[in-house]
């Protein structure tokens, strides 16, 4: 994560964006990308073409064809396939970051299936659905990551108006409240001992 030494040199002009700016403990985020970047290698995730922002505005749904078509490749790049099934499940939460919205267990199964099979999505086994699961809830946290990362970086460079700190937190304090759930799941799965 190139973006986490970036952001952790940064000076603001506005004095309240300074203070708020102060309080993020770089030690602790550098600390929490080593240990997911140590356990997301234990995946082995593939490297894939991925979009890396597949929120629902980039989106086309025809509903004549029954096609749906993905656009505005902007963030396009090799990627670990975990980082942009998770990615986009983060986006379930909306504007609002609304994480209640995060899809459940059956629904990402569902999402799977024809992720891995389109044409006999109800013929991917039980352990492939499992493994898919674990790949893409870990590497969930490391879209927190990136995208808290990001914002830091467009709270002092970016000309919109946002609030870039804000999201900054949103984005942090769901990573420091998914990681225990996702940390246990993944190492429980690598080590063989249960089922996700």
């Amino acid at each position: 994560m190139r973006p986490s030494f970036a952001a952790s040199t940064l000076q603001f002009e506005d004095t309240d964006k300074q203070r708020t700016y102060e309080t993020i403990s770089f030690k602790e985020v550098h600390k929490e990308v080593t240990e997911l970047k140590e356990l997301t290698t234990l995946l082995n995730s593939p490297v894939v073409f991925a979009h890396n922002d597949l929120l629902s505005g980039n989106l086309m749904h025809n509903d004549e064809q029954e096609k749906l078509y993905l656009i505005d490749f902007e963030y396009g790049s090799y990627n670990y396939r975990g980082f942009d099934i998770g990615n986009h499940f983060n986006e379930y939460a909306g504007y609002d970051c609304d994480y209640s919205l995060y899809p459940s267990k059956d629904e990402q199964y569902h999402f799977f299936r024809h992720y891995l099979e389109p044409e006999k999505p109800y013929e991917v086994s039980e352990k492939d659905l499992e493994a898919l699961y674990v790949e893409t809830n870990t590497f969930m946290l490391a879209s927190h990551l990136y995208w808290a990362l990001w914002a830091l970086i467009q709270a002092r460079m970016s000309p919109i108006d946002f609030d870039y700190l804000g999201y900054y937190f949103l984005r942090y304090n769901e990573y420091k409240k998914q990681k225990r759930m996702c940390f246990s799941l993944a190492k429980s799965h690598i080590s063989g001992s249960g089922k996700a």
